[in-house]
């Protein structure tokens, strides 16, 4: 099984960045834990703060992998395109978000990539990506 996990914009600053939303670990540090969680599965990183590269990759490997865990950050709330291109896919995508997005601004509140999804996971911090990984391991 392979399984591709996506972070979009300002990720790669998680453990820095308003650690009292996103925590204090970053996702690099964490990634080796949820491998070392499902060894049976081939899990790949990819993290990229431009839309385009993201839509690149996705499309890459959106008819291969068997899932795509994927946290698109701010483009959740903005992003016809990755919408689109979700739709595009034949693996499935299930959309992930640490933070709960219903506890914070109202803009947060609706994702433009939830009707293309699988499922959608969201407030369980870093766990969340783990939980996504088990949707498809289940």
């Amino acid at each position: 099984m392979k399984i591709l996990i996506m972070n979009g914009p300002n990720l790669n600053l998680l453990g820095v960045r308003e650690p009292g939303i996103y925590g204090d670990s970053s996702f690099e540090s964490y990634l080796p834990k949820l491998k070392e969680r499902f060894p049976e599965v081939e899990i790949e990183y990819y993290q990229s703060n431009v839309e385009g590269e993201m839509i690149n990759k996705l499309q890459e490997v959106g008819f291969s992998y068997d899932g795509i865990v994927l946290n698109a950050g701010a483009y959740t709330h903005t992003s016809v395109a990755l919408h689109d291109c979700i739709r595009s896919l034949k693996t499935p995508v299930v959309e992930v978000h640490i933070s709960n997005v219903f506890t914070r601004e109202d803009f947060r509140h609706h994702s433009f990539l939830s009707p293309a999804c699988k499922g959608v996971i969201c407030g369980f911090g870093l766990d969340s990506y783990r939980l996504a990984v088990e949707s498809f391991v289940n």
